[in-house]
């Protein structure tokens, strides 16, 4: 149907069709209205509808403000709808889950700060110990630890405690850049789906055994970083950690001694470690989360909770999982790192801190053959505990990590009681 056109169009709102003599909506519900001065348009022009807050002006009007709703023309539905300006209920609606979104940043945020940054110090020493083998104090308690980061601080300031921080963010970044490559170009899946098979399982161990392999020699430049002392130390620049693990995987760069172990001696026991920690930290992960989350559920039939409570149920449950993941996948494999990073440091010529006194130095002179003759040797010369050099340092690590958790949960509820 072609709509009707008047001869005269001269823009005024044209509501063809059959309604331009009934009016706009049918049987006279709003009726034309008709001009004194052209009577001839009156059939083309029609009232609008009446809109809320607003009305069908005439000369020397003004519009008045939202009114409140009368009998006559009854509201259907909350008067928020209405008035999103007016009701307290939606902008406190807003305003809560603006605040659940800042407050999960925030969490995870300072759960990263603490295990990267402020944790740092920890891995340091911790890492020194280990590759120490002339250390008559193994550090076996947070105690000394402390004492012992308080010498290094006296004697070599501040960044002697946080040398390396940067490597570490690259040997992560080219972990999980290597880790999208690989599953991208190859059926290896980069997660598993509940309805796993053995095949599945084992496909993504492959993958994560080539994430780590490729990662490899970056994460044994990052470990000479760490470790170097900072008396002997050059002011090297961030991208170093890049350069000194392509070097070694085309055997330029820095010169190293003839016990340099090659790196294909150092596949398995790095795959191994890499492995073994992804498989031990997942478990305990899944295994303390399904707790946690069944816990949560028989309080909440047990009685009603308040809206504060489920958003800390929302995230602290993932973190403490995560918390007791990485705490007991360290503890269970600590002697393996152990012998992980004296067979790395092997002839790479590594000037370390004499752990024992905080203020000389001592080069690292092994000659391990192998994985095997590294963990009878450590055995021999320095007891069962030799594997554990440094474990003062994991505690004061996970201390800190669960009191800044604590911290954080204070933070949050705070937060969410003075919103409700």
């Amino acid at each position: 149907m072609h709509p009707r056109r008047p001869d005269g169009f001269d823009g005024l709102g044209y509501r063809g069709g059959a309604r331009d003599e009934q009016g706009f909506g049918g049987s006279g519900a709003f009726p034309a209205r008709s001009f004194s001065t052209s009577s001839d348009l009156s059939h083309w022009v029609t009232t609008p509808p009446h809109i809320p807050g607003s009305r069908n002006l005439h000369w020397g009007e003004k519009s008045p403000p939202y009114p409140a709703p009368v009998a006559s023309t009854p509201l259907e539905g909350p008067v928020e709808e209405f008035f999103p300006g007016g009701g307290g209920g939606s902008v406190r609606g807003q305003s809560s889950e603006q605040l659940n979104r800042f407050a999960g940043f925030g969490i995870g945020l300072a759960s990263l700060f603490t295990e990267n940054v402020l944790a740092h110090p920890c891995i340091v020493l911790r890492r020194q110990c280990q590759v120490n083998y002339h250390a008559r104090n193994y550090h076996l308690t947070p105690f000394t630890v402390i004492n012992i980061m308080h010498s290094f601080n006296k004697t070599q300031g501040p960044r002697a405690l946080w040398k390396g921080m940067g490597s570490t963010f690259i040997v992560q970044g080219v972990t999980l850049g290597a880790e999208g490559l690989i599953s991208e170009f190859t059926p290896l899946p980069r997660e598993i789906s509940h309805k796993w098979n053995p095949k599945q399982i084992g496909e993504h161990l492959l993958l994560k055994s080539l994430t780590y392999v490729v990662a490899m020699p970056f994460y044994s430049a990052s470990l000479i970083e760490t470790v170097q002392s900072e008396i002997i130390r050059d002011n090297t620049g961030i991208l170093e950690c890049v350069k000194e693990g392509i070097g070694r995987v085309i055997g330029m760069g820095v010169p190293h001694s003839k016990r340099l172990l090659p790196l294909l001696s150092l596949i398995f026991p790095t795959v191994l470690h890499g492995v073994l920690h992804y498989i031990i930290s997942s478990i305990i992960q899944k295994f303390v989360l399904v707790i946690l989350k069944r816990k949560t559920y028989n309080s909440h039939l047990a009685e009603s909770t308040s809206p504060m409570q489920n958003m800390l149920d929302a995230y602290f449950p993932e973190l403490i999982a995560n918390f007791a993941a990485s705490l007991c996948s360290d503890v269970i494999l600590y002697p393996l790192e152990t012998v992980l990073h004296r067979l790395h440091i092997q002839g790479t010529r590594t000037i370390i801190d004499n752990t024992d006194l905080g203020y000389e130095v001592l080069p690292i002179n092994t000659q391990y053959e192998g994985m095997r003759d590294c963990i009878n040797t450590i055995r021999q010369e320095e007891g069962v505990l030799g594997f554990y050099k440094g474990f003062g340092a994991v505690i004061i690590q996970y201390t800190l990590h669960a009191v800044v958790l604590q911290i954080t949960k204070i933070i949050y509820s705070t937060l969410l009681q003075n919103s409700f």
